[in-house]
């Protein structure tokens, strides 16, 4: 049987939408590997990372639980919410999962994705059997949540070691784990998030290398710290089975922050014909509870 790829899947659609554009498409530089196939305007809907209220989801005792969490978001009308690995139970089980996915499905809300604090940039041995057994887990976790998707990390290269060499490893971590996640109808996105992602070059060289259809990006757009970062979105867009937005951004080396041009993020998405979740990842220091409806409220009004 043929390995299937992304490329291999994706060529006939390329072609066919090129052909059917004809003269009327835009000249566009050429890709290393196809973007995800998507030809239909973009569909948005909105979400919410549990991180946001993560003040509120941690602490002995934490204030709130993520049932408390995906109250909130109903409480906003949100369409989805994205329950964090960092957040569920030491214990949890299965039975834990299905609750959480019946609640929220009661109060009209998808799972529209989950994440795992995931580190692949290790050499074979025990340090990266166990990164790669977490990951199996929460893949696991994932599908029984019914979230789509898994938003994963590559890592940073360790000491003594090069960037050649971690990205070597990484490549080798996500392509041990991307058979089960197929198995399990789960697709893998790769945060930008420093390291050995921290560029979009860095990101698509990864993606490039893995080439799988369940493998793309989870587009950050909180963590790039360049002058350019609208044009690090462009690129990346393409490739994103997942974004998250965050209202602030870094310019260049400094801790000083601005606010963030959603109009201008929610364009980028539109222009790469990207459909899904628009997930806020609320991480300014205003009081979530206080500040996250008044941003919830813009990017409704943007995506609709």
């Amino acid at each position: 049987m043929r390995h299937l790829t992304r490329r291999g899947l994706l060529q006939q659609a390329a072609a066919a939408m090129t052909v059917g554009c004809g003269a009327l498409a835009s000249p566009r530089p050429a890709r290393a590997i196809p973007p995800i196939g998507r030809t239909r305007p973009s569909h948005l809907k909105l979400s919410i990372a549990a991180y946001s209220y993560r003040q509120y989801l941690t602490g002995r005792p934490p204030k709130i639980d993520l049932f408390d969490f995906v109250n909130l978001a109903a409480d906003l009308a949100l369409d989805g919410v994205e329950p964090t690995s960092y957040y569920f139970p030491p214990d949890v089980t299965t039975d834990y999962l299905h609750r959480l996915k019946v609640h929220a499905f009661t109060l009209g809300l998808d799972i529209s994705g989950t994440a795992v604090g995931n580190n692949f940039c290790f050499p074979p041995g025990p340090r990266r059997d166990a990164e790669i057994a977490k990951t199996r887990l929460w893949i696991d976790r994932a599908a029984e949540l019914d979230a789509p998707v898994i938003r994963i990390f590559a890592g940073s290269v360790p000491r003594g070691a090069t960037e050649e060499q971690a990205v070597g490893w990484a490549i080798e971590g996500i392509k041990a784990v991307l058979p089960h996640a197929a198995q399990r109808g789960i697709v893998l996105a790769l945060e930008n998030h420093g390291g050995i992602t921290g560029t979009p070059e860095q990101i698509l060289k990864l993606v490039k290398a893995v080439d799988a259809p369940n493998f793309g990006v989870n587009l950050d757009t909180g963590n790039f710290h360049g002058n350019d970062q609208y044009d690090q979105y462009a690129q990346l867009a393409p490739y994103a089975f997942n974004v998250q937005v965050k209202t602030e951004l870094h310019r260049g080396g400094s801790h000083d922050t601005e606010e963030a041009d959603l109009a201008r993020v929610i364009g980028i998405l539109r222009e790469a014909r990207y459909s899904g979740y628009v997930v806020l990842e609320y991480e300014a220091a205003a009081d979530p509870m206080k500040a996250i409806p008044k941003y919830i409220k813009t990017l409704r009004q943007l995506i609709s």
